[in-house]
């Protein structure tokens, strides 16, 4: 267990109601990671791939606690990744994020 994190991005890599998605090979995980900022700077991280279809979330729209997925408009809860609209039907799995000193760390596989 990482437990200091993985330092991914400064914070002034993620516009605000934006994504960058994270290559998993610095993650260590199955898939990229999407860090979400939402319009009220806070920055969160699942998965990147639609559980729906191979589409990018760090692609997606963040706006109130959500990222709509660009292809078909499913969105997701950016806290707890719980799917909020069709045609989705699984959840997005979510990972710790801390930011510290402006800099951006993710727990990979750990629940925020």
């Amino acid at each position: 267990m990482n437990t200091t994190g993985i330092r991914v991005a400064a914070l002034d890599d993620i516009p605000i109601g934006e994504g960058i998605a994270i290559d998993r090979s610095i993650t260590g995980t199955a898939d990229h990671i999407a860090l979400l900022r939402d319009d009220d700077g806070a920055v969160y991280a699942l998965n990147d791939t639609c559980p729906h279809e191979v589409a990018s979330l760090a692609e997606g729209w963040v706006e109130g606690g959500f990222v709509e997925c660009p292809m078909h408009a499913s969105k997701f809860c950016l806290k707890s990744g719980a799917v909020q609209s069709l045609p989705a039907t699984e959840d997005a799995r979510t990972h710790r994020v801390e930011v510290r000193d402006d800099e951006v760390f993710v727990f990979p596989g750990e629940t925020p």
